[in-house]
């Protein structure tokens, strides 16, 4: 039997035919259909399956960041402790994180998560066993505030904090029928995240009262065809990519139009292995996203943050450069007319690229320990610019990440890069689930 993985993103669709054994029959895109209002998203997923002529019977497995994405916003206890610990975990989620709060929600704090607009709220705070008064103060003002509506329609909120005061936060939640997804505490004690169950009970809530609800399609077999948020399932296929024999740690970064996001799958050694130096321990299986970096929405901001961190001195025109990023932020559709532009899009990606790797890798607190990359041995390169570019191009952007020893991090030592030129990798994350061996020989030929 075949197998059709498809991303539904907010402006491709994206589509993978596949073979029983892994075997990658055929890849394509079609604009995404339904998203600007009018029209239904099945129609471009239709048009999709003729192009690949996919056979009657194919097993259909698919993920979707269309209509915005996942909206996360992050109630915690303490700011630099829970609150970063659930943002951490809403990142390796597939979120985009729109708010964090900490300690005893107030009205104008519940004003600036109903003006964020989240799709889900993630309420966590205390370790098992300690302080509970936060997290019980946070529910009941959850309960009783306007997010997203009243009721069944409301705002649905994940519950990942102290496990002793779970049930009870719950019930209050439920004094409104607010919908409510239980998991494990997200920092079960001090030096331990724990973001298995959070994401989990994520992608529940997200397939349960989200996707449907964003009006991308009349038709229930949109809702029932979507398994995961796009980066929840990426992230799954950098694991997959990094179990893979002979492939060892792995780096990804995916620059978008919108935003760049950056993967990284470690395996802790020495004494990470062993000890818990941060009050937030590592997240050895982690997603960074920077919603300021984009190709196209973004682009004034990728060469705002690039001189921020002194990288326009390396651009050899930084008014041209300059200029192109203010023309395609007003024209996000458009595409490189020439070889002047090919280039400059080249010089924002690499821009993007090295902004994004330096925040990843750099300790979110003074006190914390950086991400330890240095043993990364596979660097992996995604996103529609690196698609379409050549073997000169990938170097121009991945050979700088590999390169920067002046950015504040431990550069791989002996990284091989490659470019996910077929956009493989959500594919494998499809499957890794349920079909681990069909996940890994996708996954195997993106490998460098």
């Amino acid at each position: 039997m075949t197998i059709l993985a498809v991303d539904f993103g907010s402006t491709f669709t994206k589509g993978a035919l596949l073979a029983d054994d892994g075997t990658v029959l055929a890849t394509g895109s079609t604009p995404t259909t339904g998203t600007q209002g009018g029209g239904d998203i099945l129609d471009g997923y239709r048009s999709l399956r003729a192009a690949l002529d996919v056979p009657d019977g194919t097993n259909v497995r698919a993920c979707s960041s269309a209509g915005g994405g996942l909206r996360l916003a992050v109630v915690g206890y303490e700011r630099t402790v829970t609150a970063q610990a659930g943002h951490r975990v809403g990142l390796s989620a597939g979120a985009k994180v729109v708010h964090v709060a900490a300690g005893e929600l107030t009205t104008a704090d519940v004003a600036g998560i109903r003006a964020s607009r989240p799709d889900i709220i993630l309420l966590v705070g205390g370790t098992d066993g300690g302080n509970s008064n936060v997290l019980l103060h946070n529910a009941a003002r959850l309960a009783k505030g306007a997010i997203g509506g009243h009721g069944s329609h409301a705002v649905p909120v994940v519950v990942a904090g102290n496990v002793h005061a779970r049930d009870e936060a719950a019930d209050v939640l439920a004094t409104t029928n607010r919908p409510t997804v239980p998991a494990d505490n997200v920092l079960p004690q001090i030096g331990v995240i724990a973001p298995e169950s959070a994401r989990a009970a994520i992608r529940d809530a997200f397939l349960h009262h989200v996707i449907g609800g964003k009006g991308l399609s009349r038709d229930p077999a949109f809702a029932a065809m979507v398994e995961a948020a796009t980066p929840d399932v990426v992230l799954r296929g950098v694991e997959v990519l990094a179990s893979v024999a002979g492939v060892g740690d792995v780096l990804v970064i995916d620059i978008g139009g919108a935003t760049t996001d950056v993967y990284s799958c470690l395996t802790p050694e020495g004494e990470d292995a062993g000890l818990r130096k941060d009050v937030v321990a590592t997240l050895w299986h982690a997603r960074t996203v920077e919603g300021d970096l984009g190709m196209r929405w973004n682009a004034e901001h990728v060469v705002e943050a690039a001189a921020a961190e002194h990288l326009l001195d390396s651009v050899t025109d930084p008014r041209a450069l300059t200029s192109y990023a203010a023309r395609v932020h007003e024209r996000p559709g458009s595409l490189p007319l020439d070889d002047a532009e090919r280039a400059l899009d080249l010089e924002l990606a690499r821009l993007a690229a090295l902004v994004a790797v330096r925040r990843h890798a750099r300790p979110a607190q003074p006190t914390e320990s950086p991400r330890p990359l240095a043993n990364v041995t596979a660097l992996v390169g995604s996103g529609g610019v690196l698609r379409h570019t050549d073997a000169a191009g990938h170097d121009h952007v991945l050979g700088a990440v590999l390169a920067d020893h002046a950015g504040g991090w431990k550069v791989p030592r002996s990284a091989r890069a490659t470019v996910d030129t077929a956009y493989l990798l959500f594919a494998a994350g499809l499957l890794a689930a349920d079909q681990p061996a069909v996940a890994r020989a996708v996954a195997a030929q993106i490998a460098p």
